[in-house]
């Protein structure tokens, strides 16, 4: 059976299949510190899926209503105009500002119909399927697009914001109909599968691929569960256990946070936050939002981070208030102090209870926004110049490690043995020196100083390493001794190593 035949047959099929090669894992070590580390990031949003808001130009030629890719694709001289913007909207200059600034990490937005070049059985039977010979050049631009961000060093999350159907009612996921249309034709799961598996075939081995979203902001509903669980498990016949896998909260961050800590793969969970579209939103300033998020929510969110075993971010967020957040009379100034302040309690949040956040967007085609354009948000100092965390003073003297350990192992040994006592107080040492290196593997990362993220994936695994070197001698209940070890080694390198 050649290869169109396989992607046919897939269709026909009750289950759709594919004969993709598998990934074999990656080890643990410089490669894999890209989708380990804390993600700092930024959206580059509507080069790929589009956001007339962000770039009205590309929807000059539009079909009516003109606010969606549908339309786009739709329009006058649809596949010149949308070249021309692929080609324009990302420069040289933009990418060096990203590792400028500090970012580490990039999420890059694609609708499934962006695959259809080397993939054209993607578009059969659904909305886009006329429109092959617009997007067929897409692909090419989107591997260009994961390949420079690699040369800079930024990591790339792979974000499919647009499936078959539309799994919102938003036009951002690709369609003007108003309405959620993934689940109402077999044609547009079997679709979307086959752009995720493709996605995940094509781009797994990549170690500066940090992970791909299966949907963005899905509405949810009864089957949203099992079909996150069924595809993740397609995937994983694909890619190892180690590649991260992302689910949106769909709104429900509660549940899926559980959802996410019962499972025993890399899946995390991606939370939206945004504090400017609700009438609750518009009746409070800025200064209120900030400390709503430094009061109850903070407590909140740690929960949802704590129950998902530390695999949460936020893959979207920004400066934006609502017009009606300001007091009358505020000048210019005084609204972005306000800013300012929201967007520093959303930071404190972050990086005190998440793996990662990736701000919504890059930039902006048209005027001034100090609200949703990063670059605009940084000029107006409402974001810090530097987004990338404290800056690494270099590798210790050795006897500093030494020292660290000998003391943070005395304390260890000699707490327990005057509180009854504890399952195997050797295993200690052993886990603090392991955490200490692991986070000099980070801090002195050749693409930029970096610092665990999703520790928890990370410790689980060099745990694994440990046991397998003592003959696949399980820790047993002396497992927490040597992960409370790997903990106070992190914290300790890091105290030690930055400023």
């Amino acid at each position: 059976m050649g290869l169109l035949d396989k992607v046919k047959d897939q269709f026909v099929a009750s289950t759709p299949s594919y004969d993709f090669n598998r990934t074999p894992p990656l080890p643990l070590g410089p490669q894999s510190v890209f989708r380990y580390r804390q993600q700092r990031g930024v959206n580059l949003g509507s080069w790929f899926s589009l956001e007339r808001w962000i770039s009205p130009n590309v929807f000059r030629a539009a079909a009516q209503p003109g606010q969606s890719d549908y339309d786009v694709a739709a329009g006058r001289d649809a596949k010149k105009v949308l070249e021309e913007h692929w080609d324009t909207w990302m420069n040289d200059g933009d990418w060096q500002w990203i590792k400028e600034k500090g970012f580490n990490s990039v999420r890059l937005p694609i609708g499934y119909f962006h695959l259809c070049g080397p993939m054209p059985e993607v578009l059969k039977g659904t909305d886009f399927e006329p429109f092959h010979n617009t997007y067929e050049g897409a692909w090419g631009r989107i591997k260009n697009a994961v390949e420079t961000a690699g040369n800079y060093g930024l990591g790339v999350m792979l974000d499919l914001h647009g499936a078959a159907g539309a799994q919102n009612p938003d036009a951002h996921a690709g369609l003007s109909k108003g309405k959620t249309g993934l689940w109402d034709r077999h044609a547009n799961l079997a679709s979307t599968s086959l752009a995720l598996r493709f996605l995940a075939s094509q781009f797994a081995h990549v170690p500066h691929v940090i992970g791909l979203e299966l949907l963005n902001e899905p509405q949810n509903n009864a089957k949203l569960q099992g079909w996150y669980k069924s595809t993740i498990d397609e995937l994983r016949t694909i890619v190892p256990n180690d590649f991260p896998i992302y689910v949106h909260d769909a709104w429900d961050t509660n549940h899926y946070s559980h959802w996410v800590g019962d499972r025993h793969d890399f899946v995390v969970l991606d939370h939206h936050l945004y504090r400017c579209f609700t009438d609750d939103d518009r009746r409070k300033s800025g200064p209120q939002h900030a400390q709503d998020l430094r009061g109850g929510f903070k407590n909140t969110f740690s929960g949802y981070s704590d129950t998902a075993k530390g695999n949460v971010v936020v893959g979207e967020w920004s400066a934006a208030l609502d017009n009606q957040s300001f007091r009358p009379g505020l000048s210019d100034g005084q609204k972005d102090a306000e800013r300012r302040e929201f967007v520093r309690a959303q930071l404190e949040l972050y990086e005190g209870s998440s793996a990662g956040y990736w701000f919504w967007t890059l930039k902006k085609q048209d005027g001034w926004d100090a609200g949703w354009s990063a670059k605009d948000v940084i000029r107006a100092e409402i974001l810090p110049n530097w987004v990338g965390g404290r800056r690494f003073k270099g590798l210790p003297p050795g006897n500093v490690k030494q020292h660290e350990q000998q003391t943070a192992d005395h304390n260890h040994k000699s707490y327990w043995s005057s509180h009854g006592g504890s399952p195997d107080p050797t295993v200690f040492a052993p886990g603090f020196s392991q955490g200490w290196d692991d986070a000099l593997l980070f801090l002195s990362h050749h693409s930029g100083v970096s610092e665990l993220g999703f520790l928890a994936e990370w410790r689980e695994r060099r745990r694994t390493e440990f046991e397998n070197g003592r003959g696949g001698k399980k820790l047993g209940k002396a497992a927490w001794e040597w992960e409370h070890g790997f903990n106070q080694g992190v914290e300790a390198c890091q105290k030690v190593a930055l400023v």
